[in-house]
């Protein structure tokens, strides 16, 4: 059977003075677009057509097993303007396919891939006018799922609702300056066999005590440490990390490689993918806080950036933690770093060759 979106438009959308007011100063996460998608699963009927509807509330019962289990998944992807006038998405393909990964780990049905990339597309056509233009700017797209039996009982939901929801939005950092970073050593984020890999709320929801812990050190995010040794730098709060070894074209850009722990970041995969055509070298690996604080220390370890699609690629200036304070570089913001997020928000906006084939026109 093929799925399709079936429109039913907001018949009393934002007023366009207002909405134009949005877009032009989005902020991140505050406004939200004329529309959703809802998609609705059965383990006795399947994935049922989607609906592009109206924002708005759901209306779920209390016993809805999502609010006492925790079995949801999300994603986050944009949309881009292009100099043409047109609106392409980045890479959602790949989106599609971990959040089916996802669906998987938490025992969630899968959304075909195809299906998960075209409601997406009719949500952007039916929203054009709340994508922004400006460079660096998008629309934000969190395609999320949900577990909606009406039960108390621990078991794999046999219902689900498959929803997505957009935001206009402007940089999550201010890419002029550098974040601050507090290594925790008293939480972890994941550990082996656990849900590290899989995009859920769960995640996210038991990293906020440790966020408060390094805020309290005056940090803007944390960096986590491996399970097992609490030793080894994993990713930083909802981010991959990224270290520069040495300077201009000799430069190698390393990152944490995936153990099953970290999320496979979209921007992560395709900073590796893209740095070459810079003349840069890449290397997968681990790396300890001692070898981190020694390459910091002998000038090895030039610049340390964080990436993912919300941000793109924040430059981190300054490290916190029990050991001490390091200061990355100068503290400001590196070349290097800022080459890379350069030639990536080109490629999302049009504005370099797309040899990767990773932009999909949508309107």
């Amino acid at each position: 059977m093929t799925l399709k979106v079936v429109a039913k438009p907001n018949p009393n959308p934002v007023p366009n003075e207002v909405r134009d007011g949005y877009v032009a100063n989005p902020g991140f996460g505050k406004y939200f677009t004329d529309h959703m998608i809802v998609a609705n699963w059965s383990e006795e009927s399947g994935w049922q057509d989607a609906t592009l509807q109206a924002y708005g509330p759901l209306s779920l019962d209390p016993a809805t097993m999502v609010f006492h289990y925790g079995q949801e998944i999300f994603e986050g992807l944009k949309a881009y303007k292009q100099p043409d006038g047109s609106i392409s998405l980045f890479r959602p393909d790949a989106n599609a396919a971990r959040f089916a990964k996802s669906a998987k780990r938490m025992a969630l049905p899968e959304v075909p891939e195809d299906f998960f990339v075209e409601c997406v597309k009719e949500l952007v056509k039916a929203d054009k006018n709340w994508v922004p233009g400006k460079p660096g700017e998008a629309l934000y797209i969190r395609p999320f799922m949900i577990a909606t039996e009406v039960a108390i009982g621990v078991h794999a939901s046999k219902q689900a609702s498959f929803i997505i929801i957009a935001t206009p939005v402007g940089a999550y950092f201010d890419p002029s300056k550098t974040v601050s970073v507090w290594i925790s050593t008293e939480y972890v984020r994941a550990a082996p066999g656990g849900t590290g890999e899989a995009k859920c709320g769960g995640n996210y929801a038991a990293s906020l005590v440790a966020q408060k812990a390094a805020a309290a050190q005056g940090c803007d995010q944390v960096i986590w440490l491996d399970a097992v040794e609490r030793k080894w730098i994993e990713e930083m709060g909802g981010m991959n990390l990224c270290f520069v070894k040495g300077k201009g074209k000799d430069a190698t850009i390393f990152t944490p490689k995936l153990t099953g722990t970290l999320l496979p970041g979209i921007t992560r995969n395709s900073i590796l993918n893209a740095v070459s055509e810079l003349g840069f070298k890449v290397e997968e690996g681990m790396i300890s806080v001692d070898q981190l604080k020694a390459g910091l220390d002998s000038g090895e370890i030039t610049e340390v950036f964080a990436c993912g699609t919300a941000a793109v690629i924040s430059p981190i200036g300054t490290i916190k933690s029990e050991m001490g304070t390091w200061k990355v570089g100068d503290g400001g913001a590196g070349e290097i770093s800022m080459q890379i997020r350069k030639y990536i928000l080109d490629i999302q906006h049009g504005l370099a060759s797309d040899t990767h084939g990773w932009n999909i026109k949508v309107c």
